[in-house]
C-alpha cells in the first residue's frame, strides 16, 4: 500500500463544537429524569388510592398507562443521560436531543390516549419521530435511505391501525377505546375481522415481526443510543397495541391461534437470522425479532400480564446490550473437549433444570397446573428463561464441566424474578386474562417450536448452503441503507 493511502488525516473540529456544549441536551436530560419521578409517584398513587383520572374522551389513565409512564420514561432518561457524552461535539446534537424528548412525550400521550383519533395521531407520530432518530445525521445517504424504509413501514402500520379504529367505530358506535373494550361483546362478523387483523398486521410492522423485520434491520445506521431506545422502547408498541385492544382480539380463539402462530414463526426466525450475523448490532436486531416474537405469543396465548411483563424485562436487557455495544467484541478462549459421557450429563441437567423451573413458575403463578394456554405459557417462560441461562453462562470463562451446574444457578432465580414481576403487573393491569383450552394445533406449534429449536442448536443451517444463503439474503437490508466504506460517515 502506498503512504498516501495509509496516512490518516486529522482535521479540527468545526468551530464551536467542543468548546461549550450547548443548553438543550442538559436541560432535556434533566426535564426527562423530573418526568420519571413524577410517573413513578403516578405509578404508587395508582397502586396505593387507585389513582386513575380522565379527561372527558380523550385521556384515561389506568394501570397500563402508569407503568409505561414509568418504564418509558426511565429507559428515556438512561439514553438522555448516556448521550450527553456519546453526542457530544456532533452536530446534530441538539436535533438528536430533541427527538428523543419528543419521541418519550409522544410514548406517554399514546399510553394514556382514550379517544381512537388521538391513539391514530399519536401512533403516526410514534413512528415519524422514530424515523427521525434513524436519519438524524443530514448529510448521510445511508441514514437518509434507512430513515425512508422505516418512514413506509410505519405509514403502512398506521394506516392498518386507522382502518382498524375506523372499523371498530363503525361496529360499535363507540369512539374511545374503553368504549370499544364496553361493546366487545358484540363483536363479530367480517367488519370485526378486518379490524382485528389489521390491529394485528399493524402490532407485527411496529414490532418486526417477519416479514416485516425490513426496517429493522436497516437501521443500524442509526445512533448506539437511538438504538437501544428502538429496541427497547418502540418495537414493543405491539405490544402495548395488543393489550389496550385485548377484549377485541380474543373475540375468537382461532385468530388468538394465529397470532400464537405468527409470534412462534418470528421467534424462531429471528434465532436464525441472528446466527448468520456477523456483527454485533445485527445480532441484537435479529435477537430483538426473536423476542417480539415471544411476546406476542404470550399475547395470542390470553396472557397480556405476561406480554408486557415480557418487554419490559427485555427492554432492560437490550437497552443494555445496545449502551454497551462497543464491548460486544466477545474474547474467546479454549474450551475443554467433553465426552459423550459429560454431554449426556449436561443433557440430564437441563431436562431436570427446566423441569424444577416449570414447577416453581407454577406454583408461584398457578399457571400451568391445568390443560390449558397456561400450561403452554409455563412451557415458553421456561424455555426462554433456560436459554438466557445457558447463554449467559456459555459466555463465562467457567470451565466447560462448570457451566452445567452454574445454569441452575442462573435459572432458577430468573424464573423467580419473572414469575414475580408478572404476578405485579398483572396485578396492576385492567386486562383481564383470556385462557384458551389447548388444542391439537397448540400442541403442534410446540413441537414444531421445540424441533426447529434443536436444529438450529445442532447447526443444521450450516450444513445447508441453500438455507445459509436464503437466512443470510432474508437479513440483509435495502443496498442504499449499506455502510460499504468508512469514509461514508464522516460528520465532520
Amino acid at each position: 500500500m502506498s503512504d498516501e493511502t495509509q496516512r490518516t488525516t486529522v482535521r479540527p473540529l468545526p468551530s464551536g463544537i467542543g468548546q461549550q456544549a450547548p443548553n438543550t441536551p442538559k436541560a432535556l436530560t434533566r426535564a426527562v429524569w423530573l418526568l420519571w419521578g413524577l410517573s413513578l409517584v403516578a405509578l404508587v398513587g395508582y397502586a396505593v388510592d387507585g389513582w386513575s383520572p380522565a379527561v372527558g374522551g380523550l385521556v384515561a389513565v389506568d394501570g397500563l398507562t402508569v407503568l409505561m409512564w414509568t418504564v418509558v420514561t426511565f429507559f428515556s432518561g438512561i439514553v438522555h443521560s448516556y448521550s450527553r457524552r456519546y453526542m457530544a461535539g456532533s452536530a446534530h446534537e441538539t436535533r438528536f436531543f430533541a427527538a428523543v424528548f419528543g419521541f418519550t412525550l409522544v410514548v406517554m400521550g399514546l399510553v394514556a390516549a382514550n379517544h381512537v383519533a388521538l391513539f391514530g395521531l399519536l401512533w403516526l407520530a410514534m413512528g415519524l419521530l422514530m424515523a427521525r432518530l434513524i436519519g438524524v445525521i443530514s448529510g448521510w445517504k445511508q441514514a437518509g435511505a434507512a430513515a425512508s424504509v422505516a418512514r413506509n413501514y410505519f405509514l403502512a402500520s398506521s394506516a392498518l391501525l386507522s382502518v382498524a379504529l375506523s372499523a371498530l367505530w363503525w361496529v360499535t358506535g363507540a369512539t374511545t377505546i374503553s368504549g370499544i373494550a364496553a361493546a366487545s361483546e358484540t363483536l363479530g362478523g367480517p367488519v370485526w375481522l378486518a379490524a382485528a387483523g389489521a390491529l394485528v398486521l399493524a402490532a407485527m410492522i411496529q414490532s418486526a415481526l417477519i416479514p416485516f423485520q425490513g426496517w429493522l434491520l436497516s437501521s443500524m445506521t442509526a445512533p448506539t443510543p437511538a438504538s437501544a431506545l428502538m429496541h427497547a422502547g418502540f418495537v414493543n408498541a405491539g405490544g402495548i397495541l395488543l393489550t389496550r385492544f385485548a377484549p377485541v382480539i380474543t373475540v375468537d380463539p382461532t385468530l388468538m391461534l394465529a397470532v400464537v402462530g405468527v409470534g412462534a414463526a418470528s421467534a424462531l426466525g429471528g434465532k436464525l437470522l441472528k446466527m448468520v450475523q456477523t456483527d454485533v448490532k445485527s445480532k441484537l436486531g435479529c435477537s430483538t425479532i426473536g423476542q417480539m416474537g415471544f411476546m406476542i405469543m404470550q399475547a395470542g396465548l390470553g396472557f397480556f400480564g405476561a406480554a408486557i411483563t415480557h418487554l419490559i424485562l427485555h427492554g432492560f436487557y437490550k437497552a443494555y446490550q445496545f449502551l454497551s455495544s462497543g464491548d460486544g467484541v466477545e474474547h474467546t478462549s479454549p474450551t475443554d473437549e467433553i465426552g459423550m459421557r459429560e454431554s449426556l450429563a449436561g443433557i440430564a441437567v437441563t431436562l431436570l433444570t427446566a423441569l424444577a423451573g416449570g414447577m416453581l413458575f407454577a406454583t408461584l403463578t398457578g399457571k400451568g397446573a391445568k390443560v390449558d394456554s397456561g400450561l403452554l405459557l409455563t412451557f415458553f417462560v421456561v424455555f426462554t428463561t433456560l436459554h438466557a441461562a445457558r447463554n449467559a453462562v456459555t459466555h463465562t470463562e467457567l470451565p466447560a464441566r462448570a457451566r452445567y451446574g452454574a445454569v441452575p444457578l442462573v435459572f432458577f432465580p430468573a424464573i423467580v424474578l419473572y414469575a414475580v414481576v408478572y404476578e405485579a403487573i398483572s396485578g396492576l393491569l385492567a386486562v383481564s386474562t383470556a385462557t384458551t383450552e389447548l388444542t391439537l394445533l397448540h400442541g403442534a406449534v410446540a413441537v414444531f417450536f421445540v424441533g426447529v429449536y434443536l436444529a438450529i442448536e445442532t447447526g443444521v443451517h450450516k450444513h445447508s448452503q441453500r438455507l445459509y444463503v436464503a437466512l443470510l439474503n432474508a437479513s440483509q437490508p435495502p443496498t442504499g441503507t449499506l455502510v460499504t466504506d468508512t469514509e461514508d460517515y464522516n460528520e465532520y
